[in-house]
């Protein structure tokens, strides 16, 4: 009964003739679009992140289109009151099965809007183990490509939802390192000569702030060290994987023991 009544409603008045007039309003709509849409990059896009860009010029084509096939039934009379009644009832099926889509998208709008990461930028979202970097951001989700070159696909509901730490909005980074020494070494000379180190042989570490070294715990086998590096954000590959390396050719220049787990076992007397 439903697809009768909409037969009724929209194909009542319809001809051949008012079909081509539809047809050349709908074709015009589309090059005006068109147009549109690449003046918009021409003129604008450049003062705008990429993916900002990219999903405006999507919603001004599809906003033109749209606005296009509205002047089409007005044009040829054919009354939407009965369209949106009859429509009512299919978007609340659709509505139930589509709430996914339509917070992704809400999500995504957000998302541009508020521009909390941005493509290229290094990020990770701890509750969903996800850490790589930016590829894209489209209006339903975000591409992301992880540290071991796989590429994953997050909806964006998801990305506005989460805890996302960023490592890209601040120009420096903090590496930290742990480092024991034995019972028996000085403290202060350790931490002086771990630190002479850091300033001789890591360019990339920075004099401000400066490294800071303190005790962390009295362990079962070592008093622990914590060394604290701040550097650029970019220079992490250059002071990570020669850290380690560094201080403990340091310390074993100047005879301070970094002593390995021990464990004594008493033998009772036998009777």
């Amino acid at each position: 009964m439903a697809f009768e009544f909409l037969d009724t409603v929209i194909f009542e008045n319809v001809t051949i003739w008012s079909l081509v007039v539809s047809a050349i309003i709908l074709a015009v709509g589309v090059i005006v679009a068109r147009i549109v849409r690449m003046i918009f990059y021409r003129k604008f896009s450049h003062k705008m992140e990429e993916a900002t860009a990219k999903n405006l010029g999507k919603a001004i084509y599809f906003g033109i289109i749209i606005i296009t096939l509205l002047a089409v039934t007005t044009s040829q009379g054919i009354d939407l009151a009965g369209i949106v009644v009859a429509g009512g009832f299919l978007g609340i099926v659709i509505g139930f099965a589509a709430q996914s889509v339509v917070s992704n998208l809400i999500s995504g709008i957000f998302l541009i809007i508020e521009k909390p990461l941005k493509q290229g930028e290094n990020i990770e979202l701890p509750n969903d183990n996800i850490l790589g970097k930016v590829l894209e951001i489209t209006t339903f989700s975000t591409r992301i490509q992880k540290f071991d070159g796989t590429v994953i696909r997050v909806p964006n509901s998801t990305i506005f939802t989460s805890i996302l730490r960023s490592f890209s909005l601040s120009p420096v980074r903090r590496t930290e390192f742990d480092v024991g020494i034995a019972y028996k070494e000085d403290i202060d000379k350790a931490i002086s000569i771990i630190k002479q180190a850091i300033q001789e042989r890591l360019p990339y570490a920075l004099r401000e702030p400066e490294p800071a070294i303190w005790v962390t715990a009295l362990a079962d086998n070592s008093v622990n060290l914590r060394v604290l590096i701040w550097h650029p954000r970019d220079d992490l590959g250059e002071i990570f994987p020669v850290g380690y390396k560094i201080i403990k050719q340091a310390l074993d220049k100047e005879g301070i023991e970094i002593p390995f787990p021990q464990r004594v076992v008493w033998k009772g007397e036998e009777s």
